[in-house]
């Protein structure tokens, strides 16, 4: 059983559809996570007025630069429900979808990987319906082939993660934790919370467990394989996991 991946373009009544138009060389790349969607606008014109008004109806903004490059923003906007919507339609014929979804004069743009063929081609009649499409690219991909531009969903792989959990790790982060050599130490961490070293190390290792563990089976994916590995299982070592909350 093969893997196909397939681009295409839509043309049809959505949020951005005439944000995109009117500014031509605006482009929209949208990330749906659990409660909300994350929006990343760029244009290599300078923003007029009318553009960063439009812009700031669309959302929060997280951070906003003008430059010689253009202008680059990040937003969070209000989830659109997904029922009945273009991803769950992949998602009923087992496509997998690869964000972003790219917003540019007036068009969507999607890619999917499928394992049939047959289910890229009943997504397009369905879509082919009741709106504007074009197959923009069809590619036979080798079994174990997955694209390097394919990206875990985020609401996945931070599932069932606590707002603690993810403080500890970004802290870790920050100071250089997982550098190598590592620039900090999980006693000198948890001094910058107002928790004991042993509680801000459970907050660490459950999150690291947790990220490993969502993870994994899109480690599968790229390596093709059912949880299997190249190495000698008889002389790997076993490490444990936390139990999560």
């Amino acid at each position: 059983m093969g893997l196909h991946q397939a681009s295409f373009r839509i043309r049809h009544e959505c949020p951005y559809r005439e944000l995109a138009e009117r500014y031509p060389d605006l482009t929209i790349r949208e990330w749906y996570l659990s409660d909300c969607q994350v929006l990343e606008l760029s244009s290599a014109s300078a923003p007029t007025e009318d553009l960063l008004g439009d812009i700031g109806h669309l959302g929060t903004v997280l951070h906003q630069s003008v430059d010689d490059s253009g202008l680059h923003v990040v937003m969070q906007s209000c989830l659109c429900s997904l029922e009945d919507s273009i991803i769950e339609l992949f998602e009923k014929h087992n496509c997998l979808y690869q964000p972003p979804t790219v917003h540019r004069h007036g068009w969507e743009h999607y890619t999917v990987i499928a394992f049939e063929e047959e289910a890229i081609r009943t997504v397009y009649e369905e879509l082919e319906a009741d709106r504007e499409i074009e197959v923009l690219s069809k590619t036979g991909l080798e079994e174990t082939q997955i694209p390097h531009t394919m990206l875990a969903p985020v609401d996945q792989l931070f599932e069932s993660i606590t707002d603690r959990q993810l403080e500890a790790l970004r802290l870790a982060l920050d100071n250089g934790y997982y550098e190598q050599p590592r620039q900090t130490s999980i006693t000198d961490l948890a001094a910058q919370t107002t928790v004991a070293r042993s509680t801000y190390e459970e907050h660490l290792r459950k999150a690291e467990n947790k990220l490993i563990k969502n993870a994994g089976q899109f480690v599968r994916l790229l390596i093709g394989t059912e949880g299997s590995s190249g190495l000698d299982a008889t002389t790997s070592s076993t490490v444990p996991v936390a139990e999560t909350d």
